[in-house]
């Protein structure tokens, strides 16, 4: 049975993945901040990567696939990347990197597939950036690269922002100009689930099929849950439509496994 470690795995999308790959496979997870479920549970292990180094879980472990959604410091994340580099060259094993759109936002005239060239305006898309490379110059058994779009699903982030945004009586953010895809969790875990199966090579893109306006996304969102009549601040950062949407060409997955955005409004808005 393979041993599968994901870095991450008390997130939000962390633990989905957790919860959708433990019983298939002998699957471990790292915390953060102990409760005591993860703390009862021992198949979760305690990682603070800003204080230790992730070699000695993975010396122990020695798991056949990592998956990395970890969140926090970028210099540390950097610093557990390329430990975990380490490891696959040793044993040859491998990395599942979920990583984002953004390493294309400084591009905007059309949506972006796998082996476009990455170009980022952010700090957030060029760490991400910083990542893909060490990880392309791997052989390809050895890795996969996941961008993602934005993660919507019931009771995610996202969404609970956008509840307590309307709750307090503030106006949601949107961007009209701004073209995107999304995606939902449940999907991604399946998608997931089907890449380690499979064994499948390469950069993904894990995304929608179709592209809407971010605002018309948002609209759709509040609507399902309820809110008929959202406020919302206009935000307008070119005359033109400008597009952050990963959209897949040569890498593509079996149709049960692909999502529309209307799939993504009614997995993260159903009761």
């Amino acid at each position: 049975m393979k041993r599968i470690f994901i870095l991450g795995a008390s997130g939000f999308i962390g633990n989905a993945l957790y919860k959708e790959l433990c019983s298939y496979f002998d699957t471990h997870g790292t915390y953060h901040t102990a409760n005591d479920f993860f703390e009862s549970n021992h198949q979760f292990h305690h990682f603070d990567m800003e204080y230790e180094n992730v070699e000695i879980l993975l010396e122990n472990l020695r798991p056949d696939v990592i998956i990395s959604s970890l969140r926090g410091s970028f210099d540390a994340q950097v610093e557990t990347h390329f430990s975990i580099i380490n490891y696959l060259l040793k044993y040859d094993k491998k990395l599942i990197f979920l990583s984002s759109a953004n390493v294309f936002d400084a591009f905007t005239n059309y949506p972006s597939y796998e082996y476009d060239k990455t170009l980022s305006q952010s700090v957030y898309g060029r760490f991400k950036i910083k990542i893909e490379n060490a990880l392309l110059r791997l052989p390809n058994h050895q890795y996969n690269i996941l961008r993602l779009p934005m993660v919507f699903g019931k009771g995610s982030p996202r969404i609970k922002e956008i509840k307590t945004v309307i709750d307090l009586g503030e106006p949601l953010e949107v961007f009209p100009n701004v073209v995107i895809n999304a995606t939902e969790i449940q999907k991604l875990t399946q998608q997931v689930h089907y890449i380690i199966n499979r064994s499948r090579q390469g950069v993904f893109h894990l995304g929608s099929t179709d592209l809407v306006h971010q605002r018309d996304f948002i609209l759709d969102i509040c609507e399902g849950l309820g809110f008929d009549s959202p406020l919302f601040k206009n935000v307008y950062d070119s005359n033109y439509d400008r597009f952050l949407a990963v959209l897949p060409k040569d890498n593509k997955l079996p149709k049960n496994l692909h999502i529309s955005i209307q799939q993504v409004v009614k997995a993260s808005t159903k009761l």
